[in-house]
């Protein structure tokens, strides 16, 4: 018989904290809090530049906007159909593999949120206002108008898949990479709540440094124009609504403005009155006006369609699957001005929420395991926008083949488009005061952890920023919405889609950095450390059996009474300087 036991420490060795154990985070060193001068300075003067050009001289912004996004859609839209896949393989290799055991918190850490709120908040949060805002608008332009080199218009496979390939895997595939990240630093390692301390297995000190003020700079830039577009979004479908409610005809730029400062105020207040009272309170009132809404869809309209339309869609989206994630501006013009609106445009989008959504998510993820916390992240949210699409996309599809013109009515405009399908249907008038509830919640509860994150990472990393400085980037937020909307003229929608795709370019090389950081960070963990020296153990006892004992031998591990009490510092000392 071998027995394993453990090698006795060498009473000169110092006591210290071994790779192999768990580490109490509360023992980690963090930086000191506060405002950083040079971060907030920087970001602030560079914002309050940009509205000064956007209000001063609207048309002059509105020009090197678009030279900015010709460059970036002919050299760099390659980069983001790459990144966006990459990290879509990646994500779900890390949960299936190995490292999707680690626990983001202590190893027996118990979940903080319950998996319902969990859940409420990581959606609401991520894409509500935008589910609201081409929830019929996407399914029903790619019906009537196929995107370039797929075939006629009138395809309904088409038509979802596409809808899904921009809704599903890909952006929270994006969301989990940063929330993963942060949340594994903070709750495992100890460190601070910020984007920059997860490139500490990379960059070292630096990361604390000047390398790290920009990254956390660039990180503040992308949340504060990805946000500011969903704002933007939000303020076109709610005027539209108006003037369905309020017959006060053709909403300007006045009108938007003016929603847009009432928005930017109740999400300044929700954002001040944190998580736990603010957006938790806000993303379950929305879950349940939202399911209202999508029943009254789905059993008042085409419910069998809509059913059929599941299994169809998801099929659809794999079969084509390879194709939409390869299609680039390689196939001719027509292409790239498609992608520019919509492919580029999202994932564009999606990278420029990646900072808030994913401190948000990795704040109220601790003690999930990785494997947790993909799953939770990647799928829950990918099977909830599958079932929303086909309500609202298969009510208006079935509206359309049955002669009601859903795509052209109102203009053709995308945010007049859940409100013409709502037309066709009783208490037209009921639900789209409910459906412009539910954006300006939508954006409230999803903008107040924008600001509380650009606070965040204002102050080194705070999770309670002082409140002027989530008051500051609040204003900010409204601001540079405006802006954008006046930049788009005639067509606002195209001011928000350009000038997210310049401003999240910069932050797309941060993310592919970050996977890699994040990978050397996983190496080290102390459950791959213990399963490492496990397996050493195990081997050399086998071997050390067999050569004594043949096949007569078993292993056995005992536990010396009196000697448990010093078991984890002797394990420390005796292989602190153990080169494996």
């Amino acid at each position: 018989m071998t027995t394993l036991q453990r090698r006795p420490s060498p009473p000169s060795e110092p006591t210290q904290q071994h790779p192999a154990l768990d580490q109490p985070v509360e023992e980690a060193a963090a930086r000191p809090g506060g405002l950083d001068r040079v971060v907030f300075g920087v970001t602030a003067a560079i914002a309050i530049a940009f509205l000064v050009w956007g209000f001063v001289s609207t048309s002059s912004l509105a020009s090197a906007s678009d030279s900015a996004l010709t460059w970036v859609m002919e050299d760099t839209g390659w980069l983001f159909v790459l990144t966006a896949s990459a990290i879509v393989v990646f994500v779900i290799w890390l949960a299936a593999s190995r490292y999707g055991d680690i626990p983001l918190g202590r190893d027996d850490e118990e979940p903080e949120f319950r998996t319902v709120s969990w859940v409420a908040m990581m959606f609401s949060a991520g894409m509500g206002i935008g589910l609201m805002f081409y929830g019929v608008g996407e399914p029903i332009s790619h019906f009537t108008t196929a995107p370039p080199g797929t075939g006629d218009a009138g395809s309904v496979q088409t038509a979802m898949a596409t809808t899904l390939f921009h809704w599903t895997l890909h952006p929270w595939a994006i969301y989990a990479v940063v929330g993963l990240a942060i949340a594994y630093g903070t709750y495992r390692k100890g460190r601070v709540q910020l984007i920059s301390a997860a490139f500490e297995p990379l960059l070292g000190k630096r990361a604390n440094g000047g390398w790290g003020r920009v990254i956390d700079m660039l990180a503040i830039f992308a949340t504060l124009f990805g946000s500011a577009a969903s704002l933007g979004l939000g303020a076109l479908q709610i005027g539209t609504g108006l003037t369905i409610v309020t017959s006060i005809g053709t909403v300007g730029n006045a009108v938007l403005i003016a929603i847009i400062a009432v928005l930017t105020v109740a999400f300044i207040l929700s954002a001040v009155s944190g998580v736990a009272r603010g957006i938790q309170w806000l993303s379950n009132i929305n879950m349940v006006l939202a399911l209202a809404l999508a029943l009254f869809i789905f059993i008042g309209g085409p419910t069998v369609f809509m059913l059929n339309l599941v299994p169809t869609s998801l099929g659809s989206y794999f079969a084509d699957l390879p194709m939409m994630s390869a299609r680039t501006a390689a196939e001719g013009d027509d292409v790239n001005a498609w992608l520019e609106s919509w492919t580029i445009f999202y994932w564009a989008w999606w990278v420029s929420w990646t900072p808030f959504v994913g401190m948000f998510i990795a704040r109220i993820s601790r003690g999930r395991t990785i494997r947790q916390f993909v799953t939770g992240v990647l799928l829950v949210p990918s099977v909830v926008s599958l079932v929303w699409f086909c309500i609202f996309g298969g009510a208006a599809i079935k509206l359309q083949q049955t002669g009601t013109d859903i795509a052209g009515a109102g203009g053709g405009k995308i945010e007049s488009q859940l409100f013409n399908t709502l037309d066709a249907y009783p208490l037209a008038t009921v639900t789209t005061i409910i459906v412009m509830v539910l954006v300006a919640i939508f954006f409230v509860s999803g903008a107040d952890a924008a600001s509380i994150v650009m606070g965040t990472l204002s102050e080194r990393g705070s999770q309670e920023p002082r409140r002027r400085t989530v008051v500051f980037w609040g204003i900010a937020t409204g601001s540079v919405a405006a802006v954008m909307l006046l930049v788009g003229g005639s067509n606002a929608l195209n001011g928000l889609q350009s000038i997210t795709i310049v401003a999240a370019l910069p932050f797309v090389v941060v993310m592919l950095a970050l996977c890699v950081s994040l990978m050397k960070d996983l190496r080290s963990d102390p459950l791959m450390v213990r399963r490492k020296y496990a397996a050493e153990a195990v081997e050399q006892a086998v071997v050390t059996g067999v050569t004594a004992h043949g096949d007569d031998f078993v292993i056995a591990v005992e536990n010396d009474p009196e000697n448990s009490a010093d078991w984890s510092s002797a394990t420390s000392s005796s292989t602190a300087d153990d080169p494996r």
